[in-house]
């Protein structure tokens, strides 16, 4: 496929497709692609060859211009639904990053509250290495 990918060459072609009128020739220089590739290449599109990498020797003229209309229908439905998952999916991910960033400052804030406090439970020792003696229990 002359170093095109099947979904590079379908959005070559979509982007031929979508450009104005007496532009479309402009655009395909600034690529360095030629009319007889990009009318191959629609036609491999259209008749559902790209994939089994079937393209025609000769570009004919497209009999089927409502086919045409209805894939590219279909393929901006396709960018739509694409373009609304990665949406939610981005509003997921900065919803997630928020509560990501608050839990850090309640266990940081934690943190600093449990370094003000005194220690309550500190048992002494003896320094000879005892056990902490009773002082009710040293009545002899």
């Amino acid at each position: 496929m002359t170093g095109f990918t099947a979904e590079e060459i379908r959005e070559i072609v979509h982007e031929y497709q979508l450009q104005p009128w007496g532009t479309k020739q402009a655009w395909l220089d600034r690529r360095g692609l030629s009319g007889d590739k990009i009318r191959r290449w629609r036609t491999a599109i259209f008749d559902g060859d790209l994939e089994r990498s079937l393209f025609p020797r000769q570009a004919i003229p497209v009999t089927h211009p409502g086919r045409r209309t209805s894939l590219e229908k279909q393929r901006e439905r396709e960018r739509a639904v694409h373009a609304a998952e990665v949406e939610r999916l981005a509003a997921r991910v900065r919803e997630l990053e928020a509560t990501n960033e608050a839990l850090g400052k309640a266990i940081g804030l934690l943190h600093s509250m449990s370094e003000q406090e005194p220690d309550v439970n500190r048992t002494t020792t003896d320094p000879s290495g005892s056990s902490p003696q009773n002082p009710s229990s040293s009545s002899s």
